[in-house]
């Protein structure tokens, strides 16, 4: 039975992360700050958000405040979960020549069919 080498395997793998993170870094480094985001139909509302959901920007106008608070916060939730896929979808084409599918599908970076009404309407360098 041959032996494993425990070290060697240990810096290999160190090895190959530290060159990931290398890769990532240029990639975003490159593409400039990643977020998603969404605007209500009569641009009343825009949302801006960080990849994963996290909420960064938010513009009312004034005249969104007409419909009172319930519908207002409802509008802000549903642009927050479409900025929230652009996002997402943005970070996923930033990182899929450096980073294995699978690994940004378990960190939720998905990407959004051409055809889907959430999808932006330019490319992310694809």
């Amino acid at each position: 039975m041959a032996e494993f080498d425990v070290d060697l395997a240990a810096a290999r793998i160190a090895e190959q992360a530290d060159r990931v993170e290398a890769d990532v870094s240029a990639r975003l480094e490159r593409s400039g700050p990643v977020v998603g985001k969404a605007s209500s139909s009569d641009s009343t509302i825009e949302v801006q958000v960080a990849p994963g959901g996290l909420l960064t920007g938010v513009t009312i106008h004034r005249s969104a405040l007409r419909h009172g608070s319930a519908v207002l916060a409802d509008q802000i939730l549903e642009l927050a979960q479409r900025a929230t896929r652009r996002a997402g979808d943005k970070m996923y084409h930033a990182l899929a020549p450096v980073v294995d599918a699978s690994q940004l599908d378990v960190l939720g970076y998905e990407p959004i069919p051409d055809d889907d009404p959430d999808a932006d309407t330019y490319s992310y360098g694809r």
